[in-house]
């Protein structure tokens, strides 16, 4: 090999010029570009649903001014509690022909109930007819449910008429036969200086003579049941009718959310439900005892609603909200956080919080004394849903609901 052949193959390298754009500093380098661009849509994104959000917090006035409410812990479901599917026996009736059936009377096989609609309905040999009406249309939306009137708790007089709690307008006796509805106590009326803004449940004597009622509240009305509920609200009612004189005597004060209530098969006391609280008062009607109040049931595993009597002597009672534990309970978690209520009915109306609300179905039965004897229980709240009332009647139950489309019937031999 000579000197020009080794040097045409030893030619000179060419030189290298290292710079800072090599493949791998150029993907780091994009790869914190796009991390700034990710960063500043998210921030953007952020600020977009954040700042409405903030906004809203702060300028816009909550519907309710919430109190502080004292609850215990929820009880343990064990023993009498325990959970089951026995609810899941019961028949559905009628689905699709009514709303609301939220209570019950029976004259004989006939049985009697107040709809959503404001209509008082008759049920017999399988077939639904309207007895009277208590208000007038439009029907069937919150904003016309003042004027269509919205008939609650529903009893049996002893001359045969029935007696109607009608949320909006009062106590009313209507005759189940030709459909006359005369109002009794005129709920516009102020009794003590303070109106009935929501009348609930009612019961009679046997003889008649005096009819027991409740007004949830002075300052909320029936549609507006969750502000009651999520604001604690401690101006409900229990009354005392004398059908003779027309007087109408206050009996207790300072209720928050009285609701059903039952007297005793003595006529001795009345038990009255208190819905927020989750307990069960009692009332001294006669007896050495008269006037005195005291607790029939405390920090029960439900919010109650309406009672009735049971045929062992007890009463049945139907929750419209069970207390789970083991579980979680969203009005015990904020029950003491009245500043996250105030909240929450800023930025939510109360008819998306009735649907977070879970459908778990409970019915308890207690005993003369308020213990508890048995409890029937639809957990996913598939066939019975929203119990208002137990109506015990020839062997079975009869479920009304607040707001289903439909009644359940449940054979207590089944269970």
């Amino acid at each position: 090999m000579n000197d020009e052949d080794g040097l045409r193959q030893r030619r000179p390298l060419r030189a290298q010029v290292i710079t800072e754009d090599n493949p791998a500093q150029a993907t780091r380098a994009n790869s914190s570009y796009s991390g700034k661009i990710f960063r500043a849509t998210f921030a953007i994104l952020a600020a977009a649903v954040f700042t409405p959000l903030v906004a809203a917090i702060v300028l816009l006035e909550s519907p309710i001014e919430p109190q502080v409410i004292s609850l215990h812990d929820p009880p343990l479901m064990t023993g009498a509690l325990e959970p089951n599917l026995k609810l899941r026996k019961a028949e559905r009736m009628f689905e699709g022909m009514l709303v609301g059936p939220e209570s019950f009377a029976n004259i004989g096989d006939v049985l009697y109930t107040g709809t959503a609609d404001g209509q008082i309905l008759k049920i017999e040999d399988g077939n639904i007819y309207t007895v009277a009406r208590l208000g007038k249309p439009p029907c069937g939306t919150r904003e016309f449910e003042h004027t269509c009137g919205r008939p609650l708790g529903i009893r049996v007089g002893p001359n045969g008429t029935l007696f109607v709690a009608d949320a909006y307008q009062g106590i009313f006796e209507v005759n189940p036969v030709t459909g006359e509805a005369k109002m009794i106590i005129d709920s516009r009326i102020p009794i003590q200086g303070k109106k009935m803004s929501f009348v609930n449940d009612l019961v009679l004597t046997q003889d008649g003579r005096k009819i027991y009622f409740t007004d949830s509240s002075s300052k909320w009305q029936r549609r507006d049941y969750m502000f009651l509920v999520m604001e604690g609200t401690d101006d409900g009612r229990l009354f005392e009718y004398d059908t003779v004189t027309k007087e109408v005597k206050v009996l207790m004060v300072g209720l928050r959310f009285p609701n059903g209530l039952q007297l005793s098969p003595s006529e001795e006391f009345l038990v009255v439900a208190e819905t927020t609280m989750a307990r069960i008062r009692r009332y001294y009607v006669s007896g050495l005892m008269k006037g005195g109040i005291d607790m029939f049931v405390e920090n029960m595993p439900g919010f109650p609603d309406n009672i009735r009597l049971s045929s062992s002597g007890g009463y049945w009672v139907a929750m419209s909200t069970v207390r789970r534990n083991p579980g979680f309970s969203m009005v015990d978690f904020l029950a003491d956080k009245p500043w996250i209520r105030k909240i929450i009915f800023k930025l939510m109306s109360p008819d998306t919080m009735i649907k977070l609300v879970p459908k778990y179905s409970l019915v308890v039965e207690l005993s003369d004394c308020g213990s508890y004897k048995r409890s029937f229980h639809d957990p996913d709240g598939l066939v019975a849903t929203y119990i208002s009332e137990a109506h015990e009647q020839d062997g079975h139950l009869f479920l009304g609901s607040f707001r289903s489309p439909f009644l359940c019937k449940l054979n207590l031999q089944d269970v």
